[in-house]
């Protein structure tokens, strides 16, 4: 299982998605993009700046298509140096190359659909409240993915029209979700600095969690399938 934070985080954001899925069986792969968040301490005690935030800043959307291309090139060779002829961690004949999965948020959820796009070897995917700044392509998407949003900017018809566009082209099973009253730190370890406390990043394991199972382990999950009463701020669009 690979997570991917967003612009300017580190993995350390999604620590508390990470313990649901290691906690269920899965290796979890967390991934600091270099030069993406403040700091990224490096082999031999180097710290990496956040060289990409002046660009971001002078043309989000030009940055946006460039780092989600930038992303997709990681998340492949991580997962070449997992599963080559030499893994780099010695755990690595733990991983079932028939089942990865990833998940991101911002730019990470961004990147997800496109890293599924070129590197068949992921085969379920989650975007957690980021826009698709790469279009899927004519031909669609036909692996599973899941769409959670927060609030009202990523239900249809809000100001994120990417989702709208690429939910079409998205060829196999498919949920969209959005978290009422949630924001786009509602997926991360931050929402637990909030008013909210951590009841969104309870929803976000709970149905992160169950989306993999039912994709990568074939198993039976009723909370994918309609609203909750044990979730009733998450709502069910399509």
């Amino acid at each position: 299982m690979v997570l991917s934070p967003g612009f300017t985080m580190t993995r350390s954001s999604l620590t508390g998605l990470a313990e649901e899925l290691a906690s269920r069986g899965y290796v979890v792969v967390g991934v600091d993009h270099v030069h993406e968040s403040y700091g990224t301490t490096l082999p031999g005690g180097r710290l990496a700046a956040c060289a990409a935030c002046p660009e971001q800043e002078a043309d989000a959307r030009a940055f946006g298509d460039k780092a989600v291309r930038g992303r997709q090139a990681d998340v492949s060779f991580v997962l070449d140096r997992l599963l080559g002829r030499h893994p780099v961690w010695k755990g690595a004949r733990l991983v079932d190359r028939s089942r990865i999965g990833m998940t991101g948020h911002s730019l990470g959820g961004s990147s997800t659909s496109w890293t599924m796009v070129k590197d068949s070897r992921v085969r379920a995917g989650v975007d957690m409240d980021g826009p698709f700044f790469v279009p899927l392509p004519g031909e669609g998407l036909s692996r599973p993915f899941i769409l959670m949003g927060a609030g009202e900017v990523h239900e249809p018809g809000g100001k994120d029209f990417t989702w709208g566009r690429d939910w079409a082209l998205m060829k196999s099973w498919k949920r969209w979700l959005t978290i009422q009253g949630g924001d786009h730190a509602s997926f991360t370890d931050y929402t637990v600095l909030t008013k909210r406390s951590a009841r969104d990043l309870e929803i976000t394991r709970a149905y992160v969690a169950a989306f993999m199972d039912r994709h990568l382990r074939g198993r039976g999950r009723p909370l994918l399938d309609g609203p909750s009463g044990a979730f009733p701020e998450t709502k069910f669009w399509k």
